[in-house]
């Protein structure tokens, strides 16, 4: 257990983000050696790849989901000073999140042929989409407890325990990856089911070590069978925090699957090319990343011990940060563009395609990261419909005109990308505005109650937008 209510918050920001960004760091490498083997298969592994990643975007958004109000509510409670409600929590998330990784691995198996036939340019692309997926849909069915047990941990502001399990769990999947695709030393190479193998058994080791953390005595928190039995309001208070978070993350997923379903037409080459620049802005993205995480648990013990002036200024603290961050890998995108994308496929019209799309996308990178920034600060105040709010306002502005667009004489995919820009400044005027008000209503804490610290340990009532 960190206490974050007293001290500089600097001081707590760059901590918690050093821990989570030395995890970034690990997974950004790991994204992007992983498609750099990937792609030496082939234009058709990496559309296929890219596809079946789509699946990724459902798993972030449930376990978001999990995991956000997981951490929100047992940040309240240890800005309190409430073990036990931060031990029932924990345990209880533990269930939520368990229940539903298996009924995600039943239902993701069951979809995954016709998802795959409905995406793929071709027979080629469909056949390694669905290889990927038969192994990479139990991984990911694994992250829902672990996500749990990770954000529980980031609510007590310990963030050094995640951080040394997922960099191993990286590290024994970007060494693994290259012997199962390619057969080496086997001599049995399984192509692009290889990167998914090595991904199931790097998940799960860390799984089991991470398990083996909550075991001893003395720890904050711990596996106690007495509070696994379902509490239902319990879960409705977590997934009340965590639904519009999680539905954020979705409507992302939604997005992409507009964009592969509109390059279809313009073939594999240009699938890929959307697929590596997602993945290099992805991985330039994870310092942000970084921060939005180490933003939640600051703010919301400050929130829990009634500190309005702490919970804004971390905030203020967190955007100065992301701006300069995002401020250097748009200069990064403008000056070595092509360069990131040959380094993971030499293919001309896969490097186009991609090259034209960070260039163009890479105008929104500041704004992206505000918004990164207040969506952890509302999870923080324990609200986060208002940042569901903008982003739904955002997929709309993007989604509905591309439909349209792409069925106009000479579309250009780059149209689409020009839309995205306008779309995120639209998201960061609407989401700043929206902050400012949740400041004024949920951190006036001399006029009414605030939300931890009513009697009892009751949770926070939700305000609307």
């Amino acid at each position: 257990m960190q206490d974050l209510t007293t001290g500089p918050v600097s001081r707590h920001l760059v901590k918690t983000t050093s821990f989570m960004l030395v995890t970034m760091v690990f997974q950004t490498l790991y994204y992007l050696v992983d498609l750099y083997w990937v792609g030496r298969l082939g234009k058709e592994a990496v559309a296929a790849v890219g596809i079946a990643g789509n699946v990724m975007f459902i798993v972030l958004a449930a376990t978001m989901m999990l995991g956000i109000g997981t951490t929100a509510l047992i940040s309240h409670a240890a800005g309190r000073a409430d073990h036990e409600r931060a031990q029932l929590v924990f345990n209880q998330s533990l269930v939520l999140s368990s229940l539903a990784g298996a009924f995600y691995l039943v239902v993701a198996m069951a979809i995954r042929p016709g998802y795959v036939r409905m995406l793929s340019p071709d027979a080629t692309t469909a056949r390694l989409a669905s290889e990927y997926l038969l192994w990479f849909i139990p991984a990911t069915a694994l992250q829902f407890p672990m996500t749990a047990m990770g954000a529980a941990l980031r609510g007590t502001g310990n963030f050094k325990p995640g951080m040394v399990i997922q960099t191993a769990t990286v590290i024994i999947n970007i060494v693994l990856a290259p012997f199962l695709i390619f057969g080496w030393v086997t001599h049995r190479p399984l192509g692009v089911a290889g990167a998914a193998i090595a991904s199931l058994i790097a998940i799960l080791a860390g799984s089991v070590w991470l398990t083996l953390y909550f075991l001893p005595k003395e720890v904050y928190l711990k596996f106690q069978p007495a509070d696994w039995r379902p509490q239902t309001g319990l879960w409705g208070k977590m997934l009340a925090i965590g639904l519009p978070s999680g539905a954020e993350f979705a409507l992302m997923g939604i997005y992409v699957l507009v964009v592969y379903a509109i390059a279809r037409p313009f073939g594999a080459a240009a699938q890929a090319g959307f697929g590596i620049g997602m993945r290099i802005m992805q991985a330039g993205f994870m310092p942000v990343v970084a921060l939005g995480f180490a933003v939640a648990p600051v703010a919301g013990q400050n929130f829990g011990a009634r500190h309005a002036d702490r919970v804004r200024e971390t905030f203020r603290t967190a955007a100065v940060g992301a701006t300069v961050l995002m401020l250097v890998f748009t200069l990064l995108c403008h000056i070595a563009t092509e360069a990131m994308i040959r380094v993971f496929s030499t293919d001309p019209q896969v490097v186009a395609v991609g090259s034209e799309y960070l260039r163009i996308i890479s105008w929104n990178y500041v704004a992206s990261g505000i918004l990164f920034v207040a969506s952890s600060t509302f999870q923080a105040m324990g609200n986060t419909v208002p940042s569901l709010v903008a982003s739904f306002m955002r997929i709309v502005l993007v989604s509905v005109p591309a439909f349209f667009l792409a069925r106009l004489p000479g579309f250009q995919l780059r149209w689409i990308w020009f839309l995205s820009v306008a779309a995120v400044a639209v998201q960061l005027g609407l989401s700043l505005l929206l902050l400012r008000r949740e400041f004024r209503l949920r951190l006036n804490f001399g006029a009414a109650p605030a939300m931890g610290g009513q009697a009892g340990g009751a949770e926070p009532e939700a305000v609307s937008t």
